[in-house]
């Protein structure tokens, strides 16, 4: 059975799947297989580098074993600043990389084509395509982890834009002069809405250093008057940020994904609510939850790869 390879590498697991071939590059295709794996950065960045060759291969010779055949195609997405068009992870902080040509290195390992992809990127594709913004022709997907990063997505597909850096809607500033970011700038809206920042926020609240948003979550839906003030600071900068985004980009579909999105309507209908109240002539979209969850970015590089074999059949394969 004619089928691809996709892998999502994160600071701490990498997700993989094999996928079916069959049917058009758009739709998701057949899971066949999933497996997990640690990602093992504590062991240095070359050791991240040989594990993701090392699972690929072995996803490669699975795939061989079961379905008569090896994977036709491969499809990854990698953390921090991708360059897509040369396949090189240009720049990944918790993984210590800088400009390692990581499809090159998986085209030579697996003898086919690889498709290298950044993760939100490719999570917003999935989203896109199959998930909760199926159908629409424009839509921007907001995950809101440990910072906050988006994809915007026109007609099928998400802009990477000039230089890989399109979508980088954590590091609007949305409070000016406020808390320091790693970027260097004051005030962006990672730092005041991320998962990161609500649990920094409520930790200090309640002075407990263990505390996270989950509890955070947990305390405003019970009314707590604290978890309300800290819950409602970050709804109010995520959405000053999000109709700065929706009044450049104009979606029909705001796809609100990562682990603040499972709050669910604790953070949905203040959210909404705050959205409405800041738009003007702008039109409104749809804002709806992430469908997909964890496996977004593995689905989305299935994804990446089922479209790769649409321009590689029949052509010869080189690294």
């Amino acid at each position: 059975m004619r089928h691809v390879i996709a892998l999502d590498v994160g600071g701490t697991v990498m997700k993989a799947a094999l996928i079916g071939a069959g049917g058009p590059p758009s739709g998701g295709g057949a899971l066949l297989h999933r497996a997990r794996r640690a990602t093992g950065r504590e062991r240095g960045p070359d050791a991240v580098v040989a594990g993701i060759l090392g699972f690929a291969a072995d996803l490669r010779a699975h795939g061989a074993r079961q379905f008569g055949e090896p994977a036709a195609a491969a499809g990854v997405a990698v953390p921090g600043i991708v360059d897509e068009a040369a396949g090189v992870a240009v720049y990944a902080a918790n993984l210590g990389w800088r400009d390692v040509p990581l499809r090159a290195l998986l085209a030579e390992r697996l003898g086919v084509p690889v498709a290298l992809g950044h993760d939100v990127r490719t999570g917003g594709l999935a989203e896109g395509r199959i998930g909760a913004g199926r159908g629409a022709d424009r839509f921007l997907f907001v995950a809101l982890g440990t910072g906050i990063a988006g994809a915007i997505g026109v007609d099928g597909r998400v802009e990477a834009g000039a230089h890989g850096f399109a979508g980088e809607i954590g590091h609007i500033v949305v409070r000016p002069g406020g808390a320091p970011c790693p970027c260097g700038q004051h005030g962006c809206l990672e730092r005041f809405a991320s998962a990161a920042a609500v649990g920094e926020a409520w930790a200090a609240a309640v002075g407990d250093p263990e505390a996270d948003a989950a509890d955070c979550a947990k305390a405003f839906a019970s009314g707590d008057p604290e978890a309300v003030r800290v819950w409602l600071r970050a709804v109010d900068a995520l959405a000053d940020g999000l109709v700065t985004a929706l009044t450049l980009l104009d979606p029909h579909t705001l796809v609100i994904g990562g682990g603040l999105a499972e709050a669910g309507e604790a953070l949905f209908t203040p959210l909404r609510d705050a959205v409405r109240q800041r738009v003007t002539f702008q039109k409104l979209p749809e804002i709806v939850p992430a469908a997909l969850g964890d496996s977004a970015g593995c689905l989305g590089a299935g994804l990446l790869a089922r479209e790769l074999l649409d321009t590689t059949d029949g052509m010869e394969v080189t690294p």
